[in-house]
């Protein structure tokens, strides 16, 4: 069976772990490490790479992952097209690390890079948040500060009272950079209004997902002059409905609606809609941001940045400088890539 050029596959599925340089802080959370399912499909000499974090406010784990792609071990050893693969796994890790997987061994066998696979324009090096933890706001100005290259900044804040004075002591310690917040679903009405008038006076441009999965309505006649994307209420294209004339920025990420395949799907019904773009990642390796970089160039904001938080990448990797991230075509997804 012959699938884009890809014949019958060989499938290695796996976890990798690696730790992070120090734990990271959200509403709710705190992480210490990255632990990644990671795909490999090999056919004719080539391999094609895929790797995911899942979604951890969804239970959707490396472990989860790995079982749901061992249940399709023979259907996608014996060959799937990315279309049929939409139909077998639902949005989510798993199916963005084998989505991922086969766009790189098709770009190795057809030898043109993915984003011309993707009908896409050749990429261009993009401007990244660089992100800083919800911590005490000194600790949270020094990270932001110490960013040296960074010319963005996206800070998480949380479900207390000091978020004032996290994003006034940012702004302070870095005038010049181009500042959003994060919420990760931590606001009410209430402590949204209070922290607002903060939030101008510091020049933040964005402010994401303030209100909890499920409250939507909260959005309803909010007066606010700062755009708000949406992270958390959408999964996929099916969740953009329900957000027309409540936010303005969607944000895609992989992990969430199951690889690039449905990126690419959810950001072109997303800007018929009227919304503007941003791509995230949930962390992960270089492996992770690749293909965020490819959904990059359809976006007005990227937050590509998680290699910066861990103790290690891949042998390939993406490239950071002057406030930019850089995946070149031997990163993942390249007609020229090296096959690891």
């Amino acid at each position: 069976m012959t699938t884009h050029g890809i014949k019958r596959v060989k499938l290695t599925a796996s976890i990798e772990r690696v730790e992070m340089t120090a734990p990271f802080r959200i509403t709710g959370y705190t992480f210490t490490h990255n632990e990644m399912l990671v795909v490999r499909l090999e056919s004719e000499g080539h391999a094609g790479y895929g790797e995911a974090l899942g979604v951890y406010y969804h239970q959707d784990t490396p472990t989860s992952m790995l079982q749901q792609v061992g249940a399709l071990h023979d259907i996608i050893e014996g060959g799937i097209t990315r279309q049929q693969l939409l139909t077998l796994l639902p949005p989510g890790g798993a199916r963005n690390a084998v989505d991922c997987a086969l766009w790189d061994l098709e770009a190795k066998q057809q030898g043109k890079p993915v984003w011309q696979l993707a009908g896409l324009n050749p990429p261009e090096p993009l401007l990244t948040t660089f992100t800083v933890g919800a911590e005490e706001p000194e600790v949270m100005a020094t990270r932001a500060r110490n960013y040296t290259q960074a010319r963005a900044l996206k800070l998480k804040l949380t479900d207390d009272d000091r978020n004032a004075d996290r994003v006034r002591a940012v702004r302070a310690a870095c005038p010049d950079a181009w500042l959003m917040v994060d919420a990760n679903q931590g606001f009410t009405p209430e402590s949204f209004a209070a922290l607002l008038p903060a939030l101008v006076e510091s020049r933040v441009a964005v402010v994401e997902q303030p209100f909890p999965v499920g409250k939507e309505a909260w959005l309803d006649g909010l007066a606010c002059p700062i755009p708000l994307a949406a992270d958390e209420s959408v999964q996929d294209h099916g969740d953009l409905d329900k957000l027309v004339g409540r936010v303005n920025v969607i944000n895609i990420k992989l992990d969430k609606c199951g690889g690039l395949t449905e990126a690419l799907i959810l950001a072109r019904r997303a800007r018929e809609l009227g919304f503007k773009l941003m791509v995230g990642n949930m962390g992960g390796t270089s492996w992770s941001m690749a293909p965020g970089f490819v959904v990059g160039a359809l976006c007005m904001v990227v937050d590509l940045d998680g290699p910066q938080f861990l103790v290690s990448d891949r042998a390939q990797a993406a490239r950071y400088e002057d406030g930019r991230i850089w995946c070149s075509e031997k990163v993942w997804g390249g007609a020229t890539a090296v096959d690891a």
